[in-house]
This record gives C-alpha cells, sequence and structure tokens, in this order.
C-alpha cells in the first residue's frame, strides 16, 4: 500500500462520490486510485472548471464539493473559482499535488498558500505522512462548519512513499459534525419585529437561501398574506416562490419594472436569510423609503460596505418567520388587489423600445420563448454576463430547478456550473443559459461533456461580442472594437466536438426542437444570434447614454 491509497481511502470514507478532476504528476495516482474506489470522475479539460463544477455540484447536492488538481499550474489555474466560492459559502475540498520535498528545484514548484489564503480559503500542507488521514477529516470538518473551500497540499514524493502506518481510518466527519438546532427568536427582539411590521403599511418580504435552506417559504408567504405584503427573493433564491401571485420576482438590479415601482413604495422589507448583498439592494437604490429588518442566525450591520439593515432579529429564518405570524393579527388587503397581482403576471420586466434588426433577435423574445415552451422540470442554470438579466426573467421556474452564481462577477463559469449539476442531477436534462462571450472561455468542456455523457443543453445568446462592455463603451462615446469579435458559428463548432449544434433563426421552431431533445437526450449548443442594440435596463440605469 502505497499513500496515495490511504489518501484515497480517507476521501472514500468521507462519502464522497463525486470528484471533479484534471490529471497530472501530483495528483493522478492519488485521483486513480479513488475512481478505482467507486468515485464518480468527472475529468475536466481545465482545473478552473474543476473547481468550478465542483461549486456547483456542492450548491445543488448539500455536500462537499471535491476536486483535485496538480501543483503548480494546475493550482494557480484555481484563482478564479476560489474566491467565488469563498463568497457564496460553498464547502469544498481540493487536493492538489505539491512539488517534491526532496528536490532542491522542481520546474512546476511554487509557494501554494499565499495564492490560496489570498481568496479567503483555507490552505493546509499536508507533510506529516501518519497524519494525512486525520488531516483530511478535518479539512472536511472546516468545510462543513465554515462553508469555504479548503485546499490540501500534499507532495507527491510523500504521496508515492510505502504506507507504515495505521490502516484503520479516523472516524468521518459525519459523526463528530455538531448537532446544530435551529434557533428560535428571543421574545424581546421578536416583540420589537412586530411592533416595526404594525407600524408599516406596505411590506415586501425577500427571501434568500438562507430561507431556502431553512424551509421558510411556506412561513414568508402566510407572513405576505397577513400583512397585506408581497414577496420578493434575492437571485440565488429565485423561484421560492414562483406559484404566488404576489411574488414580485428577483429583488436588485435584475428586478422587473414593477417589482423596482413596488419596492420603490415599500416602508418595510423584511429580509429573510439573506446577506443583503449590494446588487440585491441595487446599492441601496431599490427601497429608498423602507426600513429593513434582517432575520438571519448571523445578523450583520454593514455588508459590503453599506449599512444594509435598520433592526434585526436573531433567529432561524424558518422559526423566526413562524413566531411573527403567531403573534401578528391579520390586516384588511389593500396593496395585495387583483388589479396588482394581475399586473405581475402580465406585464413585461423591461418594456422598452429597440428597432427591429432583421435575422437577429430581441434577447427578451428569446428568452420568452425559451421560458413557454422549455419542460417544468428541467434544471435551469443561469451564467453571468449581460445576458444573464434576460434568462432571470423566466417566473416560472421553481427554486429547486434553478441555480446561480455570480458572487466574484466572472463570466465562463456557465458550462462548469452545469456540468456540476449535471453530476448532482444526473437523472435530471439541464438547460444552462449563456453568452457567446462566456461560453467562448471554456467552450473545450463540450468535449468532457460529450465524453462523460453529460446531458445538457447549452442555450447562447450570440451577440457578437462581450455584451456588457459594449454597452458601456457605446454609452461612453468611446469605441467598442475591442470588445466586439463576430458571430461565431456555435453550432458547427458544437458539431466539430460530437455534440448537437442548432442556430435558432427562427423561434417558431423551439417547440418541435425542445421536444426532440427532450425524447432522446444528450449534449447540444442552440446558437440564438441576438441584436446588439438591446441593452439591459441593469446597464442603461448604470451607463445612461451621455
Amino acid at each position: 500500500m502505497k499513500t496515495f491509497d490511504i489518501l484515497a481511502r480517507s476521501f472514500l470514507n468521507e462519502e464522497v462520490s463525486t470528484c471533479f478532476a484534471l490529471l497530472g504528476d501530483a495528483n493522478m495516482n492519488f485521483a486513480t486510485r479513488l475512481a478505482e474506489g467507486g468515485c464518480e470522475m468527472i475529468y475536466v479539460r481545465h482545473e478552473h472548471c474543476a473547481a468550478a463544477a465542483a461549486m456547483a455540484y456542492a450548491r445543488k447536492s448539500g455536500q462537499v464539493g471535491v476536486a483535485t488538481v496538480t501543483c503548480g499550474p494546475g493550482l494557480t489555474q484555481l484563482m478564479t473559482a476560489l474566491p467565488a466560492a469563498v463568497r457564496a459559502r460553498l464547502p469544498m475540498v481540493i487536493l492538489a499535488g505539491e512539488a517534491p520535498l526532496k528536490t532542491g528545484w522542481y520546474n512546476q514548484g511554487i509557494d501554494h498558500a499565499p495564492f490560496v489564503v489570498a481568496t479567503g480559503s483555507a490552505y493546509h500542507a499536508l507533510h506529516h505522512v501518519d497524519r494525512m488521514p486525520t488531516a483530511i477529516r478535518d479539512a472536511f470538518l472546516q468545510a462543513k462548519r465554515e462553508r469555504r473551500p479548503v485546499v490540501l497540499g500534499v507532495p507527491f514524493d510523500l504521496q508515492n512513499q510505502p504506507w507504515t502506518g495505521a490502516t484503520a481510518l479516523p472516524a468521518p466527519s459525519r459523526d463528530l459534525m455538531p448537532i446544530a438546532s435551529p434557533i428560535p427568536p428571543h421574545a424581546d427582539d421578536l416583540d420589537r419585529a412586530r411592533k416595526m411590521i404594525e407600524g408599516a403599511e406596505r411590506i415586501v418580504i425577500m427571501a434568500g437561501l438562507g430561507a431556502v435552506e431553512a424551509g421558510a417559504g411556506p412561513a414568508c408567504r402566510d407572513l405576505a398574506e397577513l400583512c397585506d405584503g408581497l414577496l420578493a427573493t434575492t437571485l440565488p433564491a429565485r423561484g421560492v416562490f414562483h406559484d404566488d401571485p404576489f411574488n414580485l420576482g428577483v429583488a436588485g438590479g435584475f428586478s422587473t419594472e414593477t417589482a423596482r415601482e413596488c419596492l420603490g413604495k415599500a416602508d418595510l422589507v423584511i429580509g429573510v436569510g439573506t446577506s443583503l448583498a449590494h446588487h440585491n439592494s441595487d446599492g441601496g437604490k431599490l427601497w429608498p423609503k423602507a426600513q429593513l429588518l434582517q432575520i438571519d442566525t448571523d445578523p450583520i450591520a454593514i455588508s459590503q460596505g453599506r449599512v444594509a439593515a435598520s433592526a434585526h432579529l436573531r433567529a432561524d429564518a424558518k422559526l423566526g418567520m413562524e413566531a411573527l405570524v403567531a403573534a401578528l393579527s391579520k390586516r384588511p388587503a389593500v396593496w395585495r388587489s387583483g388589479a396588482l397581482a394581475n399586473r405581475i403576471a402580465t406585464a413585461p420586466a423591461d418594456s422598452a423600445s429597440f428597432p427591429p434588426e432583421p435575422g437577429l433577435h430581441d434577447p427578451r423574445d428569446a428568452v420568452a420563448a425559451f421560458e413557454a415552451h422549455l419542460p417544468g422540470d428541467w434544471q435551469m442554470v443561469n451564467s453571468s454576463g449581460h445576458c444573464s438579466f434576460y434568462f432571470a426573467q423566466m417566473p416560472s421556474r421553481p427554486q429547486t430547478h434553478f441555480l446561480t452564481i455570480r458572487e466574484f462577477g466572472a463570466i465562463g463559469n456557465g458550462i462548469s456550473f452545469a456540468m456540476g449539476v449535471a453530476a448532482a442531477r444526473p437523472d435530471d436534462t439541464v438547460v444552462m443559459f449563456d453568452g457567446d462571450g462566456s461560453l467562448l472561455m471554456h467552450i473545450q468542456e463540450l468535449e468532457t461533456i460529450a465524453r462523460h455523457g453529460l446531458n445538457i443543453l447549452i442555450v447562447v445568446l450570440n451577440d457578437g461580442a462581450y455584451g456588457s462592455e459594449i454597452h458601456k463603451l457605446r454609452a461612453k462615446g468611446i469605441s467598442d472594437q475591442g470588445a466586439v469579435f463576430g458571430r461565431t458559428d456555435l453550432a458547427a463548432i458544437a458539431r466539430g466536438f460530437g455534440v448537437g449544434g442548432e442556430t435558432i433563426t427562427d423561434l417558431a421552431a423551439l417547440p418541435a426542437l425542445i421536444a426532440d431533445f427532450a425524447e432522446n437526450g444528450g449534449a447540444a449548443i442552440w446558437d440564438v444570434p441576438i441584436s446588439d442594440q438591446v441593452a439591459s435596463p441593469v446597464i442603461r440605469r448604470a451607463h445612461p447614454k451621455h
């Protein structure tokens, strides 16, 4: 038995069933043994994609995301994914080989720790061979407790040594994790929150991922009905109220016109299980008249440089909302009118007019067509970039079938996230929405998707450019030449990788194409040529034309 054997056994002892990997000298023996032990290995084409896919897997599965890369360049390729995972509070364990200790110089040798720690992740160099199984167990404990990535560096000459230690493994992290019961609200905090609600006239209850994890959705609905309030969500929690007639949808930069108007009238916003991020409040401009009451197990005063809440109720999201429901009396419905429900259901997210262009789609029309025809049980993945505003406007989709991770503002992650969701939900069809500039960053992963037989449909809004950049440059009256690269034939590229490829010139063809994909599955890119003249309201507000 070699040390890499015990490393693999230690990961399997943590019930690791899926690992995203790119092999090199410093991790290939470990990864091979992990696969032989029954772990499903997704062998990607770029190390960044291994980490990004593990992020989505962690979010969608509720388990620790696991990846492995080699030393040096394998590790440095992770530097864009790790900050996003930290900010999204995703538990991950990544085994990265280190350069051999026995050599005075090694071509791929580099001090890993400063890179990893700079992202906010934890780094542990495993140089004491006998303690490696315990250190791996402790890494899983840390990732779960702190909800962030933990990177393990193991010199590959140590990995290749004969194992002389004990063969019995330490108790796995699941046996040591504290059983944390939900925190009920304190009576004094509850009374203050009750008085705030009773003194408000227009209330919006906004749920985040904390509310989703706590199962607080029904209690949020009950409180909204009780106090004549409306509902909204953060972007990652989009869809938790998808079937409620008084759901405004996403609160933040991606809010619809109706949502922005209603939030602008609110005098109390109740943030339930949300970190109250900058974009969630559109930099504080979304509810200028409102106080904000935060209900969270870890309430905060400052979020991303701004005072985020004026009052706090420390409690589990579900228990806190249920306690408020029990403490309040029902008030007459005034704001929750039939006319408002009809407007929420029928008004466009963005009513701005743009001249049509022959042969090109308005991105809003394209997304509306997909919203109308895609099956409701498909897993939807939203990437980043200019196009993501449009893809956020699919209100019929439940939160259980939606994923987005945008905390670091990086494009290029969509295809990796789709692979992570497909691995976590192998029986589901995954449809990933992206822009052409973002997809082209890691289009090599089409080969990974095909090789592993992942059931992924990629829908691309193709404007032949980096969408956000061209609209910002044009608004400033500056040449957009550096952000325009032409309309790549993405359908042809897909076919070159051995998967399906279609260029969607007629939206009326979608029902037949979707029915065929639903029946046959596989993988495909559907290239939707769109006008580059249609700017999202996010861009128009932040960058008005001079």
